[in-house]
């Protein structure tokens, strides 16, 4: 095998590994510390949780809305390490900073008496961070089409990229309470999930973020191929002109959407579920292991399944286990239903995410076909912008339902009663009736199959040439 082919491949799973850290970091466990740590011992403790995380959800959606102009931005940088190395450093730099800064009390401002510099502080803060954030996740992820235009490749680089992410994520989810209570322990001597204790975690995730970055712009190289090599600077107006234009990546944009909704309602609460209904926060990290060893063991396989079935088959038999895996949920509440319930769930997960993000990298070239406009950044942006959507979302569901169903702190209470109906009713039931809504869209309407992008391709290179 070609060695520098393999060091792309292998550089651009360890960014993956760093990216799905600070993904996870940010979009799950920020909101966690903020409801268990950030405010404790304040007199007005619910109500700045509540005003925080809606801050977040309201501060992210906005921003997403220039995801495509982002996308843009980068689609128009002409330097000489390429278009993506340099918004993948300064995004991931700047963002991993930034998340240091999200895991502390803001040098005292989060307990004291002036709220309002800490609302002031807090939204200038987390702008950035998110802004920085939207450079970098849009420039890492887009860079597939322009590292190959083989599908085999394409599907090759998603695999090993998602394998990297399976590591980053499940293994966030794995080690989040040993180095929570560890450096609690360490500077505290109490052994507990203490302030001090997620700050450490913030720190490891800004470094293991920031450093992956750079592995990968050091690493990668990006193909001038002919298709490439039709491009010209597009305007705001053409940036969304290009978009919706684009049938095939709205409606499985619809689709994505709506099945990303529903996944990270569930994920972001899980902590909630072993808390506050298993009554043993220490199992959460189950939840990471299972995860990380079905990602081992499918995510390898998916270029063979995607050959073999197609990816519309991988994508609805994923969904369909996903189903099962919430019907176990609701059903039970002990400690094996939920590894059942869990495997069933999360597995499936990576093959979801595959077949989306390989249909959304060849509707570059169904775009350029369509439209005459070749959008690398632009149409890559929307898997991003879903995911970020989804994420907004997660961080107010999981505040939301934290209240609504009594389960706030950090500690079990066996006198108290929780509201573990309402919890299932936000966590599993309304979730899995989204996943098939999203399911049905995208047998219904998405059309682009591998085979179909081959003639696309093919049509492409024989008019440019």
């Amino acid at each position: 095998m070609n060695g520098g082919k393999m060091k792309q491949r292998v550089s651009y799973m360890l960014g993956a590994i760093g990216h799905d850290t600070y993904y996870a970091a940010i979009s799950t466990f920020f909101i966690a510390f903020v409801t268990s740590q950030m405010f404790a011992g304040s007199k007005h403790e619910d109500a700045m949780i509540a005003l925080v995380t809606s801050l977040v959800v309201i501060i992210r959606l906005i921003e997403i809305a220039f995801d495509p102009i982002i996308g843009s931005i980068i689609d128009n940088t002409h330097t000489k390490w390429g278009k993506f190395k340099p918004w993948l450093v300064v995004g991931g730099l700047v963002s991993s900073v930034m998340i240091v800064l999200m895991f502390s009390d803001f040098f005292g401002l989060a307990k004291g008496s002036n709220t309002t510099l800490f609302i002031i502080f807090f939204i200038i803060s987390f702008v950035i961070l998110d802004a920085f954030y939207s450079f970098k996740d849009i420039a890492f992820w887009s860079m597939i089409p322009a590292l190959s235009s083989k599908n085999e490749e394409r599907e090759t680089l998603g695999t090993f990229a998602r394998f990297g992410s399976a590591i980053g994520s499940q293994g966030t989810t794995i080690l989040v309470i040993p180095i929570t209570y560890y450096f609690t322990q360490l500077m505290t001597g109490h052994h507990s999930q203490g302030a001090s204790g997620w700050f450490a975690f913030g720190v490891i995730a800004a470094i293991v973020s920031g450093g992956t970055a750079l592995i990968t712009a050091w690493g990668t190289k990006e193909n001038d191929s002919v298709l490439r090599q039709e491009t010209k600077k597009t305007s705001t107006v053409d940036v969304f002109k290009a978009l919706f234009k684009n049938d095939q990546l709205m409606w499985l944009s619809l689709s994505y959407i709506l099945f990303a909704l529903a996944y990270v309602a569930t994920t972001a609460t899980l902590i909630l579920n072993f808390t506050f209904v298993l009554g043993n926060a220490s199992l959460y990290s189950i939840t990471g292991i299972v995860g990380f060893v079905g990602s081992i063991c499918l995510v390898p396989l998916f270029p063979v399944l995607a050959n073999k079935f197609g990816r519309r088959k991988v994508f609805t038999g994923a969904v369909l286990s996903m189903l099962i895996g919430y019907a176990i949920f609701v059903i039970g509440s002990s400690v094996p239903s939920t590894i059942i319930g869990l495997i069933f769930l999360t597995t499936p997960y990576q093959l979801v995410f595959l077949s989306v993000l390989m249909t959304i990298t060849d509707s570059v070239e169904y775009g350029q076909w369509k439209n005459g406009v070749r959008n690398e950044a632009v149409t890559l942006a929307m898997r991003p912008l879903l995911d970020k959507i989804a994420g907004a979302f997660s961080n107010g569901i999981f505040g939301f339902v934290a209240i609504a169903a009594g389960m706030t702190g950090s500690t079990y209470n066996p006198d108290k009663t929780y509201g573990v109906g309402t919890f299932k009713i936000y966590a599993f039931i309304v979730p899995a009736v989204l996943m098939v809504i999203s399911l049905a869209i995208y047998l219904g309407k998405v059309k682009l199959t591998e085979k179909r992008h081959q003639e696309i391709v093919a049509e492409l290179e024989e008019k440019l040439k």
